[in-house]
């Protein structure tokens, strides 16, 4: 069903360093626009890294609570020339209704917060459970999906997250947008069954609002972090049950929320 895309393209630039200018090739990711239509209706326009686009669109459109599973998606056709998915699915509820508007999510996170608060009354729930991590877990997965992410190191220029199952990395999904990589991993989750209370998360990114929000759709509840959270991220995550951990960095971390998760 999924037409896989590269992450990066190669550009000449001109490089200042050691007193001088110098022409130079550059990695350079991608961003693409993909258009989700369903049903013949056009739905939304996601910006994206343009990879694993079968697992982001399944993820979104849970996330956005259009559907409820895998098995609610019956045909996915990608034009790439064009940019579009066409999407044949048993949807929940009506794609013209005043929950569900056309619009563009763009893969700068923080203006699209608006975007998703009526889906999130719908699909947001409280982590009844998820698992325990000593430590020395939360470092090495930290490691392990620096590690692996070949294409932040060669461009700067996206975010990666990773699902985790008793330490070991199940899946590892990279994009420009950090709610993008997110859905890329919960349409992997749900393609494969796999079961949240058994999972966690590492991610590259801040702790945001939304990226506490998408982990609560996603069902999982211990999320792991290089980067800070916000307030409004912590006042979430302590209300959705979340355990959050952040500034993962050599060999320390803050736990923000529900530290009884972590242990020595």
């Amino acid at each position: 069903m999924e037409k896989e895309f590269k992450h990066t393209t190669e550009r000449k630039i001109t490089r200042y360093e050691n007193g001088e200018f110098k022409e130079k090739e550059d990695l350079i990711a991608l961003e693409k626009p993909i258009t989700i239509r369903i049903n013949h209706t056009e739905f939304a326009t996601l910006v994206c890294t343009p990879d694993h686009l079968e697992d982001m669109v399944i993820g979104f459109l849970a996330s956005e609570g259009v559907i409820r599973s895998y098995h609610d998606v019956e045909e996915m056709l990608f034009n790439d020339g064009q940019g579009i998915v066409n999407v044949k699915a048993a949807v929940q509820g009506s794609l013209t209704s005043e929950t569900y508007t056309k619009r563009v999510i763009s893969s700068c996170c923080g203006k699209s917060r608006h975007f998703y608060l009526q889906s999130d009354s719908k699909t947001a729930r409280t982590i009844m459970k998820a698992p325990e991590l000593t430590a020395s877990v939360c470092l090495a997965n930290m490691r392990t999906l620096q590690e692996q992410s070949a294409t932040f190191k060669s461009t700067g220029g996206v975010h990666n997250a990773a699902i985790f199952k008793n330490g070991e990395m199940v899946a590892s999904r990279t994009d420009i947008g950090r709610h993008n990589a997110l859905d890329k991993l919960y349409g992997y989750a749900l393609r494969h069954h796999l079961h949240p209370s058994d999972l966690s998360v590492a991610f590259s990114g801040r702790i945001s609002s939304e990226v506490v929000i998408k982990l609560s759709k996603m069902g999982i509840g211990v999320l792991l972090s290089k980067s800070a959270p916000t307030e409004l991220a912590i006042q979430l995550a302590d209300d959705l049950n979340i355990t959050t951990v952040g500034f993962i960095r050599h060999e320390g971390f803050n736990v923000y929320t529900k530290p009884e998760r972590i242990l020595i």
